[in-house]
């Protein structure tokens, strides 16, 4: 109880620094072009589900008893502009809480705003460090809005982009208009990025790298190689970047149907680490395999994904994710999928009388590769999953939220989730999860 009043405090102060920020921003009468921008936001979760059926738990199993947990992030999104098409931004971060059963035991984790950090003490760190170098072609000019590591201002159609830095690869491959931000839509880690894509991060969803875009007209084309950790999921990056590393290449198309616009997006991703094989593993140790002893140099693994987002009507819209990984070797970055599913449709409250408000909901299908479903099968652990055993099944959910707008800046959701299979386990389950998440930002 003293960590929700401790959070509930902090996000207070935090969304009191936002309104007073944002009036002062108000002031400015003239919006374009922006050397400089101010822009924060401050989100709180609380999430919790009750009892449900568990003949069985392991090490990593998700908790069978009730439990309710708390989260909160808090981040300022400072830039300016250095030179000609030169953008420099930095994002510290404020961050603390903990997630329902410490983010274990089930591979579509429910909070997108928590990682698998284990205190609940609030921390700040530096989210993103980076520059952006813009270098236009022509092709006619399009206006770009004041936003979040964003300069209001012009930008050709035509134009090669390049960003170096410490950036979450979400910030610029997988986007998706439905599905993409555990802030003000779904919470679903599997929700929020294709699921099967393994992608380059520490634990707090951050990398070093540098990517470059290609924008012509209707198409875009992107490539990029980070830094990934020493070990799985863990904080500290691997400095041979020769041998240990991340490489993304994505090609997106945008169009219009009906007079609504759409997107799709293709990506294939190859990662490079100390990694070990579920195969060998079992080899090594029918019984309680441990995929750890098998990390050897020169691992790859490799896979593909597939976002794309249609407004339906204007207040409409659907979307679709879809991916595969190889999944011989071991579950690196994100979560244990190798094959993920997802659709769903996002309402705007327009039909209501309340055109700010959003109504989402999405089904998620998720699964693991024959090696991968062998090794949990015989006892083994990944850095999420593990209950000792395992009858498998695909691990599926339903999720719905409601986003009230409350202002300009602020919003309040209820979220719903109902998770079957838990951990591909058809012996445990199913769980509801339920979650109030208030957010503001300017």
């Amino acid at each position: 109880m003293r960590t929700h009043r401790t959070l509930f405090r902090n996000l207070m102060a935090s969304v009191a620094t936002l309104a007073i920020s944002s009036l002062l921003r108000g002031q400015v009468s003239d919006p374009a072009p922006e050397t400089w921008s101010l822009h924060g936001q401050a989100t709180t979760v609380t999430q919790g589900h009750g009892a449900f059926t568990s003949p069985y738990e392991g090490v990593n199993s998700f908790e069978s008893r009730k439990e309710i947990r708390n989260s909160l992030t808090s981040t300022l999104f400072l830039g300016c502009r250095l030179w000609e098409g030169a953008e420099f931004y930095v994002n510290p971060e404020l961050a603390g809480g903990q997630g329902v059963s410490h983010v274990l035991g089930l591979a579509a984790a429910p909070n997108g705003e928590i990682y698998r950090v284990a205190s609940p003490e609030l921390k700040v760190s530096l989210a993103r460090l980076f520059l952006r170098q813009t270098w236009d072609f022509g092709g006619g000019s399009e206006p770009v809005a004041p936003d979040q590591n964003q300069l209001s201002g012009s930008r050709d159609r035509h134009r090669v982009v390049m960003t170096v830095g410490r950036i979450a690869l979400g910030d610029i491959f997988d986007a998706n208009a439905y599905a993409h931000d555990p802030r003000t839509q779904f919470l679903n880690w599997t929700l929020m990025d294709t699921a099967a894509w393994d992608y380059p991060a520490d634990t707090r969803g951050y990398s070093w790298g540098v990517a470059f875009e290609l924008y012509w007209d209707a198409w875009a084309l992107r490539a990029g190689s980070f830094m990934v950790p020493t070990q799985a999921n863990g904080l500290s990056f691997d400095h041979q970047v020769d041998r240990a590393h991340g490489d993304v290449i994505e090609v997106e198309h945008d169009h219009e149907i009906g007079g609504q616009a759409g997107h799709v997006r293709i990506l294939g991703y190859a990662n490079h680490a100390d990694m070990g094989s579920y195969q060998e593993s079992l080899q090594l140790s029918p019984l309680a395999p441990d995929v750890i002893v098998t990390r050897q140099p020169g691992r790859i693994k490799y896979g593909w994904g597939l976002s794309a987002d249609q407004a339906l009507t204007g207040d409409l819209g659907g979307f679709l994710r879809a991916g595969w990984n190889d999944g011989r070797t071991e579950t690196w970055v994100f979560t244990e999928v190798d094959r993920s599913l997802a659709f769903g449709l996002s309402l705007a409250g327009a039909g209501w009388n309340r055109g700010q408000d959003r109504l989402g909901v999405a089904l998620v299908a998720n699964g693991l590769s024959p090696d991968h479903r062998a090794y949990l099968a015989a006892g083994g652990l990944g850095f999420m999953l593990g209950d000792g055993r395992l009858n498998y099944d695909q691990e599926r959910l339903i999720e719905t939220y409601y986003a009230v707008s409350l202002g300009r800046f602020f919003t309040a959701t209820l979220d719903a989730q109902r998770i079957w299979n838990p951990g591909y386990n058809r012996d445990r389950g199913p769980v509801d999860i339920f979650a109030l998440r208030l957010h503001a930002q300017f």
